[in-house]
């Protein structure tokens, strides 16, 4: 005598191991065929039917046994099918724009290259070498005592060096434009 898939259910939902089993053995196939023809891709059925199996005691526990087990499957895979596609949806609504943001990353990033670049070379450029070395120094977070005491100077004698120093750079860089 077969035993309905009804009654396998039924059986699952209460703990029913070889019930379980029984029931995975018929409805494999038809959930798998579904999840197919809903998804188009056979890697994404079976991750999708892996899914709904996982979860299928869980879900057993609300079977009541008022429509046939097949037809509460289907809306379970069509339900599952559903969600994947509007998770799917959502992440890709949420990484539009990603693309913009990463070329605009990259262009401050290109710009501030340029701008690093010339300052290195204008430094190089720049005369007396008081200047640039005075110059250096404040650049890598140095006070004007502690630059002055550095140098062997005065504070005041720093401060005139740096406005020269802008002024220079100031100069080159409008000569450039």
């Amino acid at each position: 005598m077969t035993v309905s898939d009804k009654d396998l259910a039924l059986a699952a939902a209460n703990g029913d191991r070889q019930a379980f089993a029984a029931l995975l053995d018929r409805i494999y196939d038809p959930m798998f065929r579904l999840a197919f023809r809903l998804t188009g891709s056979k890697a994404e059925a079976e991750d999708l039917v892996q899914d709904i199996c996982a979860a299928l005691p869980a879900k057993l526990c609300r079977f009541r046994g008022e429509a046939k087990v097949m037809t509460w499957l289907y809306r379970i895979v069509m339900n599952a099918a559903r969600d994947r596609f509007r998770r799917r949806a959502s992440h890709a609504k949420a990484a539009e724009g990603w693309g913009d943001w990463e070329i605009a990353r990259r262009a401050v990033e290109e710009e501030q290259a340029e701008r690093a670049d010339w300052l290195r070379l204008a430094m190089n450029a720049l005369t007396p070498p008081e200047l640039r070395e005075t110059l250096v120094l404040i650049l890598d977070g140095l006070s004007h005592a502690e630059v002055a005491k550095i140098l062997g100077v005065s504070e005041g004698t720093i401060s005139w060096r740096i406005s020269e120093a802008k002024k220079k750079l100031k100069a080159m860089k409008e000569a450039e434009a």
